[in-house]
């Protein structure tokens, strides 16, 4: 895995996964970074994220009530629909519309995925799997394949593809390729704007740690009685803690609005 730091959790993965990795690189002809360590911290990541979220949501579904639901079950519910009118099923329903209902699985499963996976750097020795630029890429991948399909399905390849061509004829040829570009170029966005924002949050929140711990021992080394002022610099990381949920929640929530946004053009009668 070249310089990069192989958290625990890699190295457990591997342990347990490595051996029919390699045999499934050496099938596909893939010659990974390291044969220690064939599965990189990202992807080991998004494992662990997974697996949380199965047993996560088997151990909710077992406990869901309609006469008294848990605190659990309302907050999940408020991840759906809430009074702001921000949450998914409310979003789905305002910006696709008609049959918007079958499309909230897949919306609702990218939010908390995102979510989770944004949230995991807060926890000492993991990482954020959107920290690295293939995680957001595959999920942009997806959400275009998603909203295309659907438009096509809605349109027909005729009239979607007349959705590209703009209201005025002599101009078609130019807006078909304006408009080919822009739809790549929301694939695009949705990767870069993911995964700019929860590396360069990650980066901050481990420089200033570092800097924080530094000057703790620096204080502490020179006089014992320094360690107490060690209570002013640890709350600079405690602050980054906050900003960085408040990043991870923003983002999952532009990525979800974004891509219902992208299905609800698809979908839509006027353009």
């Amino acid at each position: 895995m070249g310089e990069e730091q192989v958290l625990g959790v890699t190295k457990l993965v591997n342990w347990a996964l490595a051996k029919p990795t390699l045999a499934l690189f050496a099938l596909l002809h893939v010659h990974p970074a390291s044969t220690e360590y064939p599965i990189p911290n990202f992807f080991a990541m998004e494992l662990v994220v997974f697996l949380f979220a199965i047993v996560f949501f088997l151990w909710l579904r077992a406990r869901l009530s309609i006469e008294a639901p848990g605190d659990t079950q309302q907050c999940m519910e408020f991840f759906l629909t809430n009074p702001m009118g921000v949450g998914v099923k409310d979003l789905v329903d305002d910006i696709v519309g008609h049959g918007a209902e079958r499309h909230l699985p897949l919306f609702g499963a990218i939010g908390m995925f995102i979510l989770i996976c944004n949230l995991a750097a807060v926890i000492p020795g993991f990482m954020s799997p959107t920290a690295e630029v293939t995680v957001p890429l595959g999920l942009s991948v997806v959400v275009f394949l998603y909203y295309n399909y659907f438009g096509f399905s809605h349109h027909g390849p005729i009239g979607y593809g007349k959705t590209l061509m703009g209201p005025v004829k002599p101009l078609s040829p130019l807006m078909v390729l304006i408009e080919t570009f822009s739809h790549f170029a929301r694939m695009l966005s949705l990767t870069v704007r993911l995964w700019a924002n929860m590396m360069v949050g990650e980066l901050i929140y481990v420089a200033f740690l570092g800097l924080t711990v530094t000057l703790f021992l620096f204080l502490g080394h020179w006089n014992p009685a320094g360690y107490i002022s060690g209570i002013v610099p640890v709350g600079i990381p405690l602050a980054l803690i906050v900003f960085h949920v408040f990043e991870a929640v923003l983002q999952a929530f532009i990525f979800t609005v974004l891509a219902i946004v992208y299905l609800g053009l698809a979908v839509s009668e006027e353009h």
